[in-house]
């Protein structure tokens, strides 16, 4: 069996490894060898922006935001939905997640971070949130991590939190809509999101197009008018 390659790496703020491996034309993402995402299962990425732009504001949405980049197959989604007046910001939390997709993954989908709806913003998500003030976008889309019961990183638990949920709500704009990706379904969550105010439904979505079975769940919460 052909080994995988190492493409790079980088120590975090925490002190655990951050790798980029590929293998036969696939990348992955690991956290001290955990397995963190990779291109092989993106699905559910691609279903997650489907699910943020089907609301009322399909097609009309002027402010998007993605919590993490990934390898950017949510952002590509959004913006094949969104219209040329549409402002999309990407946080991310770690600046070689954004180096890397530069340099190592042109290949996936070009030049996606240089179209000139594109902000990338490096840095805590909750941060940005709470810097652009209440009612500031029309869908916010959350990939960080695994999800709220399946974190690699630590530094993303306040954005679960209920101070987090509570951040989220007043960043929408009255109708509008957050996606939250999860690696399982987590009960819990899904009352506290009901608990500060959100109508939301959760949908198990493939990993990849042709899995007989779903694996991940989306949380679609939607701020009332």
């Amino acid at each position: 069996m052909k080994p995988s390659k190492l493409v790079a790496e980088a120590k975090l703020p925490d002190g655990s490894l951050l790798s980029l491996r590929e293998h036969d034309g696939h990348h992955t993402l690991r956290v001290d060898g955990e397995l963190l995402m990779t291109t092989r299962a993106t699905a559910s990425e691609t279903a997650m922006a489907d699910s943020a732009l089907a609301g009322p504001a399909l097609g009309k949405a002027r402010k998007i935001l993605i919590g993490g980049l990934g390898f950017g197959y949510t952002l590509r989604r959004v913006l094949e939905l969104s219209t040329p007046e549409t402002k999309v910001v990407v946080a991310e939390l770690i600046p070689q997640v954004v180096e890397w997709n530069r340099q190592h993954l042109q290949s996936l989908h070009g030049p996606l971070l240089d179209d000139p709806r594109v902000e990338v913003v490096l840095g805590d998500v909750r941060a940005l949130l709470e810097r652009e003030g209440r009612m500031a976008w029309d869908a916010i889309l959350l990939d960080t991590d695994n999800g709220a019961s399946a974190m690699v990183d630590r530094r993303n638990k306040q954005l679960y939190s209920d101070d987090g949920l509570k951040a989220v709500h007043k960043a929408l704009k009255p109708g509008g809509r957050a996606v939250y990706w999860s690696a399982t379904r987590d009960e819990e969550f899904q009352a506290r999101l009901r608990e500060v105010g959100f109508l939301v439904e959760a949908s198990g979505v493939k990993a990849w197009a042709d899995a007989k079975r779903a694996s991940h769940t989306l949380y679609v919460a939607d701020r009332k008018r």
